[in-house]
Order: C-alpha cells, then sequence, then structure tokens
C-alpha cells in the first residue's frame, strides 16, 4: 500500500496494516537505501514503512518475503516531515512495536543475529519496559579518497571509545529520575560542525505505539518514563543504531567538508556488523535476557 502524501497516509483509519512489530525507513537521500530496507526485514518486522521523497527510487522487496513495503511520498529533509510520519505511524498501528531510522542506519540489538525483534519485544513487555533506549553509534570509512561521502558498508569503522554521560535536567534544573544525554562519536570529536541540539546520540528508537504517545523534535517521547534508561530495579535492555548518517553529512556541508581530511584517530576499530562487538565496547547491554 502506498501513499502520494503524508496526508493521505494519514487518513486511512487505524488498525489497517494489522499486527506488527514495523519500522518506518526516512530516505533522505539514496545513499544505501536499499542496504537498511534488507536489513529491517531480515531483523522480522513484518511491516516496512518508507518515507521518501517523489524523485527517488524506492526498491521493491524481494519476491517471497513475508513482510509488507509501503511508500509514502512526502519531502522527507522537510523540517519536521520524520517526526509527523512517526506521530501517524503510532496512530495507525495502536498496540505495536515501531521502530525508526534513516537510511544508511541499521539497528542492532542484542544477540540479533539468532533472535527476531518479536522474540526482544516479548521479553521487554515481560519486564514491563514499552521502550527501548538506543544509542546512535557513528560509522564511516576509512578512506575518505576512495569514499568522498564516508560511506563503506564494507570497511566501516567506529570509535571505540569517547563516550560518555550527562544528567538530564527538568524544567527546575534537577535531573530527570534514570534520565541522561549520552554524548560521543564524531558528533563529539567534531563539535565545532555539529550544532548543540544535535549533539546527543541517544534515541528512543524502539517503543510500543499508543493513542496520545508523541515523537518530540529531541528524539524522545512525550511520556518520561519512555525516555529512561532502566527500570528502578535492574538494568534494562539497550540496544545501538549504527549509522552513517552524521559522516556522511559531515562529507556533504560545505562548511566541514574541506576541514575534515579524515574521520580516523587512534580510538578507531573496524565494524564487525556484530552485536557481540557492540556489547564488548559497552555500546549496548542485554540486561537481564541472556
Amino acid at each position: 500500500m502506498d501513499f502520494d502524501t503524508l496526508d493521505q497516509f494519514d487518513a486511512v483509519r487505524p488498525g489497517t496494516f494489522g499486527k506488527g512489530p514495523a519500522a518506518l525507513v526516512i530516505a533522505e537521500d539514496r545513499v544505501e537505501v536499499a542496504s537498511t530496507l534488507e536489513h529491517v526485514r531480515s531483523l522480522g518486522f513484518r511491516h516496512i514503512f518508507v518515507l521518501a521523497p517523489p524523485d527517488l527510487a524506492v526498491p521493491p522487496p524481494p519476491a517471497g518475503v513475508k513482510s509488507q513495503q509501503h511508500v509514502i511520498r512526502a519531502r522527507s529533509r522537510a523540517p519536521g516531515a520524520a517526526q509527523a510520519a512517526v506521530n501517524i505511524l503510532i496512530e495507525k498501528m495502536p498496540g505495536e512495536w515501531l521502530h525508526y531510522c534513516y537510511n544508511g542506519e541499521y539497528l542492532f540489538y542484542p544477540f540479533c543475529e539468532d533472535r527476531s525483534v518479536g522474540e526482544m519485544f516479548t521479553w521487554v513487555m515481560e519486564e514491563r519496559r514499552f521502550a527501548i533506549l538506543t544509542y546512535v553509534i557513528d560509522l564511516y570509512a576509512p578512506d575518505l579518497r576512495l569514499y568522498p561521502d564516508a560511506v563503506s558498508l564494507d570497511t566501516a569503522m567506529l570509535d571505540s571509545s569517547g563516550y560518555y554521560a550527562e544528567g538530564r535536567p527538568d524544567e527546575h534544573g534537577n535531573p530527570k529520575d534514570r534520565q541522561l544525554d549520552f554524548y560521543g562519536g564524531l558528533r563529539w570529536r567534531f563539535e565545532e560542525h555539529v550544532p548543540n541540539p544535535k549533539r546527543k546520540i541517544d534515541r528512543i528508537g524502539l517503543f510500543q505505539a499508543r493513542p496520545g504517545l508523541r515523537l518530540l523534535e529531541d528524539h524522545t517521547l512525550n511520556d518520561e518514563e519512555l525516555n529512561t534508561y532502566a527500570c528502578p530495579w535492574h538494568h534494562s535492555l539497550t540496544a545501538a543504531i549504527c549509522s552513517f548518517r552524521v559522516a556522511k553529512a559531515l562529507r556533504t556541508n560545505p562548511g566541514s567538508r574541506y576541514d575534515i581530511s579524515d574521520f580516523r584517530w587512534h580510538k578507531s576499530t573496524p565494524f564487525h556488523w556484530s552485536s557481540l562487538q557492540l556489547m564488548e565496547l559497552g555500546l549496548m547491554e542485554p540486561g537481564q535476557w541472556f
């Protein structure tokens, strides 16, 4: 089922798409759209929605796949477009688990090589959790002469350290319970090229939809408990979204392109496309899920 506009998508009756889980891929350009769609399909999402401008060709799913693909045509880079699409999807699939990401981003969670997202969501709900904190981990090509846009799946690298957290204050300046702002990666090392509101690497990238729930501009939700990194009694499962998006932007923006000749530093390491590597680096954790 495809839609010519966001308004057309918004007009669909809630429950039309049936059971989830569902993923929304926001295609800002043509870079690695196909590999991003293939990745979310491989994790077990039943519905994959693609937000893409009219002139961007979206590859159809291979024959025989179980997931259903839906294309929503809109200016995906327009301010507020991605947030609006996520909030519409929340309304259309109440009670279902949702994930959203951009092209060139790849979701990893503990043991994802052997366990589906459905198995993970079942476990998380048994712990009375209805959202999963995800860390956006920057990926980048090691040789910007060979890969001018900094995107290379075969030789991708990431930062093995340099991540930190700060307390998240409420409107009175007091720290919020079990909420932190997380930083690191390229946004930290090249912060002079990144506006302050965009330097955080945390995103509530997996959550259960329900009436009245809304995604906010800073990638948090309007329910404070869903923005927490753990439940009150023990550590909770977290996940990672491995992303070329920042590297690509730093190489595309004229203000930073000519200031950066190499993203590598002494803490760079090859990315193995492995959940075990991300857990060993402390970039996500299984909580009590073994």
